[in-house]
């Protein structure tokens, strides 16, 4: 089968399909080696020989209507699964291990993530999960993307990693989470009280943004942080706008801003070592980026996302760890954002 890749962006009310129709996709191991490409990319957290950059070649791009109409204000359906309140065994001895390098000051912060397993009577085709979240989440990034060597991946994400519209450029600090209960569900979160955890974890994200786009961009400004809301969390958001001199040099930017710490950590080299030698589930393609690139790029971190395999799918979510985190309050979190692919199972 060739590699193909669906992709939808917030609030648009058409997908484009993109389908290499010979060959297998190109596999690169750097992010540098995306300069002056075109294509759909799909990229791993861990960019390793088994585990490279693929690249996409778009033989055919077609865009077409979505079916169906978004769903009321974008809020999930109820999965008719509970969650699982209760830490795993494994989390727990990931948490306690992070915790510790905090509380050392080994980082400032850390993120730790894992796996949920689910599997459904009988097999959903990948393309009706798709459909499902872009009825469900239209403030969401929602990609589905198919090769030989990763099979099918879906994720439907908030985050933008780079994107540009003409010669204008953006990126985004997205960190702190939070769920909407009750009457918040109504809203955009704007009742939303932030913690100092929250406040903190974000402005980490944003410094460390700037840092990297004083080093390659121009004319670039930061407004925020804001209250966004996705599916039914909340997050906060600054927004990153800039000039890039050279966009022929694109793949060097993105090496230096992926892995963001929004899904890393900081000190960012250290943090990354520890989490893909420490880390009980390996990331694979979760928290990596998806999306085109080319004259029109739209790249997106891979959050809220899952592997596909028949009726089997592999769940993954992940949240920033600070000092003051606790093992409850994080396994809650990572409860809410697996909801996100959860519900797209259990209820169509």
């Amino acid at each position: 089968m060739a590699a193909w890749a669906y992709y939808r962006l917030p609030h648009a009310d058409h997908f484009i399909h993109i389908q290499q129709t010979s060959g297998e996709p190109e596999a690169h191991l750097s992010c540098a080696e995306l300069n002056c490409r075109q294509g759909f990319v799909v990229a791993p957290f861990d960019i390793r020989p088994d585990q490279p950059i693929l690249l996409i070649r778009p033989d055919a791009v077609e865009a077409y209507p979505l079916p169906g109409k978004p769903g009321i204000s974008g809020i999930p359906g109820k999965s008719g699964k509970s969650g699982i309140s209760s830490p795993s065994p494994s989390y727990a001895v990931d948490f306690a291990n992070y915790h510790a390098q905090l509380l050392s000051g080994t980082f400032r912060k850390i993120v730790l993530a894992r796996c949920a397993d689910e599997t459904t009577a009988a097999p959903i085709a990948p393309e009706e999960l798709f459909f499902r979240a872009c009825r469900r989440y239209p403030r969401m990034f929602i990609s589905l993307a198919y090769t030989p060597q990763t099979g099918y991946w879906l994720a439907a994400t908030p985050e933008i990693l780079l994107e540009n519209d003409g010669p204008q450029w953006r990126t985004i600090a997205l960190a702190g989470t939070m769920k909407l209960e009750a009457e918040q569900l109504q809203g955009e979160g704007e009742t939303v009280t932030w913690s100092t955890k929250n406040i903190q974890e974000q402005r980490y994200v944003a410094t460390y943004l700037t840092e990297c786009l004083e080093q390659f961009a121009s004319d670039f400004r930061e407004e925020g942080p804001r209250t966004v809301r996705a599916a039914n969390l909340v997050h906060l958001r600054s927004d990153f706008t800039f000039s890039l001199p050279d966009s022929r040099h694109l793949g060097d930017l993105l090496m230096a801003l992926h892995p963001t710490p929004a899904v890393c950590g900081l000190p960012k080299r250290d943090a990354f070592r520890f989490i893909t030698h420490n880390e009980h589930t390996p990331r694979r393609y979760y928290s990596g980026f998806m999306g085109p690139i080319g004259p029109s790029t739209h790249l997106y971190v891979s959050l809220r996302c899952m592997n596909i395999e028949g009726g089997h799918y592999h769940l993954y979510a992940g949240g920033g760890l600070l000092k003051d985190s606790t093992l409850k309050q994080e396994w809650l979190e990572t409860e809410a954002k697996l909801e996100t692919m959860r519900s797209l199972l259990f209820d169509s």
